[in-house]
């Protein structure tokens, strides 16, 4: 059976990823550091997927295992000798993590093997492939790396599925959504998996995802967490909200139209199609998930502030998405690792310190001036 090696065996590897080689005739190996999941996997050797739908129709996923990173290298790299695919899905947090470890089983794989593996980070993150493969290469000597050519193949991709917060103790079933999207960039002729989209340039299909999907959820998550919202679907029935998320994501929408020449018609189909997924009571899906990590969210080249800089770079309107910045400046969720730091970073040394240090933004900037004129506004 053709091998597929997994790194992240938590809902996005399980529900998304992993299935979709399952349902194209692979095993698939997943790696992860969560022994109850993994020995689970090794047990059962199957879970369902569940759809978040009035129906709740379910696929049974087969073919799986898996291997524990720290404590099984040498099985891990034994299981990437043998792979077609080797995808991750673990946050692009954890890439330089896992690269020394997939550099030893490439290393090991090239001196016994000249068949292609094809190496795809499904993760959300512009270019993420790219990072992985930098990452594994400081951890590659010369020979290996000279070895790769027409054998390891790197491809950038992007990835849409809703997975929320499960509550499904001791189980591997996922829910997720119905809608899925994995696009992946490349002009090889590679093995076919199901669900999986070719194109020949990523950059449209992975900024807009991006702009209109992280964007979108993060503006819902980071507003209806200031008008104490539970959920999503919840935060949406708010008219003043769902009328705001459309402000910031015309003004996304109006920077990818004049970036890559889309149809404003069809963007904004697009928009509406985004929006309805995300009112899908059946996910459950909370604020705080979404709102999660707001130092990562709020990065120079994430959902938030790239749009905003590029679009005034293209002279657009922006005043919108430095409403959605100041919103997730107040994420101050005590549960939340990042969220704490946020707030301690902000208590000792201001916002216009921290948009600098967090978000690349010149404290004098006029995006700057607008995030601390809506931050002061939505704080009182």
């Amino acid at each position: 059976m053709k091998q597929a090696v997994h790194f992240g065996a938590g809902n996005i590897g399980r529900g998304f990823i992993g299935a979709l080689f399952s349902q194209s005739g692979y095993h698939v190996t997943f790696i992860d550091l969560a022994d109850q999941i993994i020995n689970q996997l090794n047990e059962k050797k199957k879970y369902q997927v569940k759809l978040a739908t009035d129906q709740k129709e379910a696929v049974t996923i087969e073919n799986v295992s898996g291997l524990n990173n720290m404590r099984q290298e040498n099985e891990v790299i034994e299981a990437i000798k043998g792979a077609t695919y080797l995808t991750t899905a673990i946050g692009p947090n954890i890439l330089p993590r896992i690269a020394p470890l997939i550099a030893k089983g490439l290393t090991a794989r090239l001196k016994e093997n000249d068949e292609k593996i094809y190496v795809i980070a499904c993760e959300n993150q512009i270019s993420a492939t790219d990072l992985l493969k930098g990452y594994i290469l400081e951890n590659l000597d010369e020979e290996t790396k000279a070895n790769l050519a027409g054998k390891v193949y790197f491809f950038n991709s992007a990835v849409d599925r809703i997975v929320p917060i499960q509550n499904n103790q001791d189980s591997l079933d996922v829910l997720v959504e119905p809608y899925y999207e994995w696009v992946v960039e490349t002009s090889e002729s590679i093995p076919p998996i199901e669900g999986m989209t070719i194109v020949s340039e990523l950059a449209p299909f992975i900024e807009r995802k991006l702009f209109t999907v992280n964007t979108g959820h993060a503006v819902i998550a980071y507003l209806g967490y200031l008008e104490n919202k539970s959920t999503i679907d919840q935060t949406l029935a708010d008219e003043k909200i769902i009328n705001q998320v459309q402000a910031t994501l015309g003004e996304t929408g109006a920077y990818l139209i004049k970036q890559y020449g889309l149809n404003s018609e069809e963007h904004q189909q697009y928009i509406n199609k985004i929006i309805n997924r995300f009112k899908n009571a059946y996910l459950n899906d909370d604020v705080t998930r979404v709102g999660r990590s707001p130092i990562r969210k709020l990065g120079a080249n994430d959902r938030l502030v790239r749009p905003a800089t590029e679009a005034k770079k293209a002279g657009l309107s922006y005043t919108n998405l430095t409403k959605a910045i100041a919103a997730a400046l107040l994420f101050d969720n005590k549960e939340d690792e990042e969220a704490v730091k946020l707030q301690a970073m902000i208590q000792e040394h201001g916002v216009p310190h921290v948009l600098k240090e967090v978000s690349g933004l010149d404290e004098n900037s006029e995006i700057t001036q607008e995030v601390i004129n809506h931050y002061n506004e939505l704080k009182k």
